[in-house]
C-alpha cells in the first residue's frame, strides 16, 4: 500500500520519502544526478547508484538521524553529516565511500553489536543483519560491556512479539506508530544506555493502547518486533555461544 501511495520503486527503500520540488543537481562520488528540491542526500546517493548504509531511515517515515550509520562527507562542510537528514543543495559534492567513513561506520556498528546477542547474528535476515554483513563487521572489542540480554520477551500480543534483546532503539517503531497509524502507543523511555522502547506506560503490548495494526513490526529493522506466524513451533532465543 505505501509503495503505491508514495510512488516508490518496487523493492527499493529510498531511505527517505521522495519530494516533488524543482530539480537540484548534485555530484555523488563523481556521478552527477538531479533530484527534486527537498530530497535528502541519502535519496540522491541512491539515485546515483551509491546506496548509503542505514538503520533508522526508511522511505515510509520522515528522516530521524539517530543511527549514525549513514554518515557522508560533503565538500566545504565540516564533520560527517547524516545523509538522511541533510537536504541536497545545488552544486553539492558528496562522498559516500572513504576510509574515514568506513572507520566511523565500523565503530558505530561495533557499538550496536556490543548490545546485540552474538548467537542471534548467524542466520538472521533482518535489515540489521544485512547492514552488518555489508559493512563487514561481525565482532566488537567491548567484551565487558553492559548489555540488555536478560530482558524478557513480550509475547502478550496474539500477532507479534517484542524481543528487547534485539532492539537497537532506532525509534522506527515509535515513528511508525505515530506517523502511519496515529496511535502514539509507543515511546522511548529512559536516557542513554537505559533508553528502551516501551508501550504506553511501560505496559505489555496487550495491555497498552496498541491496536495491533502491525506498522511497528513492518518498520522494525532488527526483528526485535516480529510476527509470531514466522515461528509455528513457538519463539525461542538462540542458545548462547560457548566461550
Amino acid at each position: 500500500m505505501w509503495s503505491e501511495l508514495r510512488d516508490l520503486r518496487e523493492g527499493i527503500d529510498l531511505g527517505t520519502p521522495p519530494r516533488s520540488g524543482a530539480p537540484v543537481t548534485v555530484e555523488v562520488d563523481g556521478v552527477e544526478v538531479s533530484v527534486p528540491e527537498g530530497s535528502s542526500v541519502m535519496l540522491a546517493a541512491l539515485t546515483a547508484g551509491r546506496a548509503v548504509p542505514k538503520l533508522c531511515a526508511t522511505d515510509t517515515l520522515e528522516p530521524y538521524g539517530s543511527c549514525r550509520v549513514c554518515l557522508v562527507e560533503i565538500e566545504g562542510r565540516r564533520g560527517f553529516p547524516a545523509s538522511c537528514t541533510t537536504p541536497v543543495a545545488e552544486g553539492m559534492r558528496i562522498t559516500t565511500d572513504s576510509e574515514r567513513l568506513a572507520d566511523l561506520r565500523r565503530g558505530v556498528m561495533e557499538l550496536y553489536l556490543s548490545d546485540f546477542p552474538e548467537e542471534e547474528l548467524s542466520g538472521g535476515w533482518s535489515e540489521f543483519h544485512e547492514t552488518v554483513a555489508a559493512l563487514g563487521v561481525d565482532s566488537h572489542p567491548y567484551t565487558d560491556a553492559a548489555n540488555h540480554f536478560e530482558l524478557p520477551v513480550d509475547d502478550s500480543n496474539p500477532y507479534f512479539l517484542f524481543d528487547r534483546t534485539k532492539c537497537i532503539v532506532c525509534s522506527r517503531c515509535v515513528r511508525a506508530c505515530d506517523e502511519i497509524q496515529g496511535t502514539f502507543a509507543l515511546t522511548i523511555d529512559g536516557r542513554g544506555f537505559a533508553s528502551m522502547v516501551v508501550a504506553s506506560q511501560d505496559e505489555s503490548f496487550l495491555q497498552s493502547e496498541c491496536v495491533s495494526c502491525g506498522a511497528c513490526v513492518q518498520a522494525c529493522p532488527s526483528h526485535a518486533l516480529v510476527e509470531k506466524s514466522l515461528f509455528p513451533e513457538g519463539y525461542h532465543r538462540a542458545e548462547p555461544t560457548e566461550a
